[in-house]
């Protein structure tokens, strides 16, 4: 069932909306749409790129005079779109700009940008708000604006619908309004931009055909929902389903470790049944834009309803303790050997949020190395994807990723693995490194340099 206008009915809009609707759609099926990338990062760079390979123009837009200027040079600003991705998209005329006038020749906003949390754990939209405002006296008549990043239920019909109102449009009549949650999974050899169903609620019945129209033009299932409200729900189910059984499997690793046995272990024969259960991996923490993130988007959104989400909060505190565990295993193991932590030197492998992607945000390897300094133990990092440690507002570290071989290695009292990429040399690692502590069962528990977390 599409969504419904406020004050109308299914029928006065279908009749009401047609030709307008039409001509969009004649406009997309011709590729004489213009598409607007808004936030050209891990979710915007490969829209961009499956709207330029469906032989549509594109403009992206960002904030970032740098990203502008590595598009220019011909560079990916991350790992999985390659150099030469850029390049083809730019012969067949992809734009990057951060003047945000060119927004009145496009035909297709789409918005990708970050929505974190503020100090308070609270959702912060002003990423969002900052990029209506930058939008603003752009905007024109017959244009259709899509909001992709991760918010509350009620964001797209509570804070986008009445700022197109303001601007004088009719939303189903001469705008068109969507909500599509992204789901991009950076690294993930199967399943890409075109091949992950697309989930896509609207505004008004016209907005849902339009919207739909523009999706199924690069994404192979497009999936209708009732209501914008419904679809930024999905979102965060998707990412509290995954907190939640991710906060399960680490309380449980606490639990195994207490009485010596190995969690991983439980986990793979208990995989093995073929039908009532899926298995999920502890480790460090949880990390990422969305699991660490998405749950309070929605335990923020049910306060305003009465109703305290325990469950999944409950969850979201399991992960965030995580970091600490593995702090403390360290203390014990350096203790072990008579090192104090506050003396120790220990290399911290893998700062992404996992493993074979460039991405740090929210990253449980960073706050374990914050838990770490604040012991006084001078930590080193070794990532083969993120060659300097990236500016970030909670941290100002000035380091460099070091180099594994066998000398530096054996120079350090412990060696944490926190991301396990495929490119670390686990044999070398397990021959020169002088003790290990592995949170993610890399190595059997029987290792004798092996220090489970």
């Amino acid at each position: 069932m599409a969504a419904e206008p406020r004050g109308q009915s299914p029928a006065t809009v279908d009749q009401h909306d047609a030709p307008a609707c039409a001509a969009y759609i004649d406009a997309i099926t011709e590729r004489r749409t213009v598409v607007g990338v808004i936030g050209l990062g891990y979710v915007g760079i490969p829209l961009v790129q499956s709207f330029v390979h469906a032989g549509f123009k594109v403009v992206g837009f960002d904030i970032l005079e740098e990203r502008i200027a590595q598009f220019a040079r011909n560079e990916s600003p991350i790992n999985h779109i390659s150099d030469a991705d850029i390049a083809g998209m730019r012969a067949k005329g992809f734009e990057a700009t951060t003047d945000f006038a060119r927004v009145s020749v496009c035909d297709a906003l789409i918005i990708c940008v970050p929505t974190p949390l503020n100090s308070h754990q609270e959702p912060d939209l002003s990423f969002v708000e900052n990029t209506l405002e930058k939008l603003g006296s752009h905007l024109r008549k017959n244009q259709l604006l899509s909001l992709e990043s991760t918010t509350w239920p009620g964001t797209t019909r509570e804070v986008l619908a009445p700022f197109i109102e303001r601007a004088g449009f009719t939303i189903g009549t001469d705008f068109f309004l969507v909500y599509s949650p992204e789901r991009e999974d950076p690294g993930n050899p199967i399943y890409t931009t075109e091949t992950i169903p697309k989930i896509i609620g609207a505004h008004t019945q016209a907005c849902l055909r339009v919207g739909v129209a523009l999706y199924e033009s690069i994404i192979e299932t497009v999936v209708q929902v009732s209501s914008t409200r419904t679809a930024e729900i999905i979102k965060l189910v998707e990412n509290i389903h995954r907190s939640v059984n991710i906060g399960m499997v680490n309380e449980l690793k606490i639990v195994c470790d207490k009485m010596d046995i190995d969690v991983f272990e439980v986990i793979n024969a208990a995989a093995t049944k073929p039908f009532g259960f899926t298995a999920y991996y502890p480790g460090p923490g949880v990390g990422g834009h969305c699991i660490p993130i998405d749950p309070f988007y929605l335990t923020w959104k049910a306060r305003e309803y009465g109703v305290d989400t325990q469950f999944i909060r409950l969850a979201g505190e399991i992960n965030a303790s995580m970091p600490e565990f593995v702090t403390e295993k360290t203390v014990r193991a350096l203790n072990e050997a008579g090192i104090a932590m506050k003396d120790a030197k220990i290399l911290a492998l893998g700062i992404a949020y996992k493993p074979d992607v460039d991405d740090p945000r929210e990253s449980a390897s960073i706050s374990v190395i914050k838990q770490m300094r604040s012991w006084g133990a001078r930590v080193d990092y070794s990532d083969p994807h993120i060659p300097v440690f990236p500016k970030m507002r909670q941290y100002d570290y000035i380091l460099k990723s070091v180099p594994l071989d066998a000398k530096s290695l054996s120079s350090y009292d412990a060696v944490v693995m926190l991301t396990n990429h495929s490119a670390f040399d686990i044999d070398l690692i397990s021959k020169h490194a002088t003790r290990i502590i592995d949170t993610r069962g890399v190595w059997p528990r029987t290792h004798p340099k092996i220090y489970s977390a």
